[in-house]
């Protein structure tokens, strides 16, 4: 294999339960701390938390991910109003929670096509109301009453039983909102003492984002010493899988976590 990168497969070892996830990492020294990707070894990494059985980003899906043997349990990262990091795929609240029940009249609506349509988004509610929401109920009844996690108790949750994998969410939108979410996430690393390789051997981390931006600024300005994942969804993102492209990702990025639909024989190659 080219010296540039080896590759390491992300088993699933229950196919609802873990994500598929392929990595393709960069020789250099970081590599050495992407624990996941030394070779022969591979890691199980629940996405959104074991989030076939449980509602997604929340403490019930990572505690059964944990249960059921993940190595590192992913969170989406999303800015409340007062600048607390939460755990939420969406920008907006309203397919995972009742927001629309508890907040009626807190949405932003916003013309598509002809018509409107009303978000209800994470950055125009503080902690404390998205700790009134229900994040539970709409996946199966018996979670009702789940809620939306801070980071923070997503950490202390994981911590010591599995590695840390958060992904940093829409950040550029966030930064138009005057947050800076990637000195937010640094941040609350460095308040648990886990933003440095090695730090706690039970619990790795590895910091991904589709954002190369939000990469480069964690690199080059922050000075993260972490791993950091390059996420490649199908759309626009073919250039960064050539010999060019990958050699600016190296730049930046411990490794790349491409869609499994990019991948082919020629890039593992590369």
């Amino acid at each position: 294999m080219h010296p540039m990168g080896k590759i390491c497969l992300a088993r699933l070892k229950k196919l609802s339960l873990m994500s598929t996830v392929l990595v393709i990492v960069f020789q250099f020294a970081a590599v050495e701390q992407l624990v996941f990707a030394q070779a022969g070894t591979k890691s199980l990494i629940a996405h959104r938390g074991a989030s076939a059985y449980a509602p997604e980003n929340t403490l019930a899906a990572y505690r059964l991910a944990i249960a059921e043997g993940a190595d590192f349990v992913e969170q989406d990262l999303q800015i409340t109003r007062d600048g607390i990091l939460v755990c939420l795929h969406d920008l907006t609240l309203e397919r995972t929670t009742n927001v629309k029940e508890v907040f009626p009249d807190r949405f932003k609506e916003e013309p598509v096509g002809t018509a409107g349509t009303r978000h209800w988004y994470v950055s125009d509610f503080t902690l404390n109301e998205i700790k009134q929401l229900d994040a539970g109920a709409w996946f199966n009844a018996k979670f009702k009453g789940e809620r939306i996690p801070s980071w923070q108790e997503a950490i202390d949750t994981i911590r010591g039983k599995a590695g840390l994998y958060p992904e940093t969410k829409a950040p550029e939108v966030y930064g138009k909102l005057g947050f800076d979410m990637e000195r937010l996430v640094i941040e609350q690393l460095k308040k648990n003492k886990l933003d440095m390789p090695g730090a706690d051997p039970r619990t790795p981390v590895v910091i991904q984002s589709f954002s190369d931006t939000s990469l480069r600024k964690m690199r080059e300005e922050l000075h993260v010493k972490l791993p950091l994942v390059f996420l490649l969804s199908s759309e626009g993102r073919a250039a960064w899988l050539s010999p060019e492209g990958l050699k600016k990702a190296r730049q930046f990025a411990t490794g790349i976590g491409p869609a499994k639909n990019l991948i082919n024989l020629g890039l593992v190659e590369i």
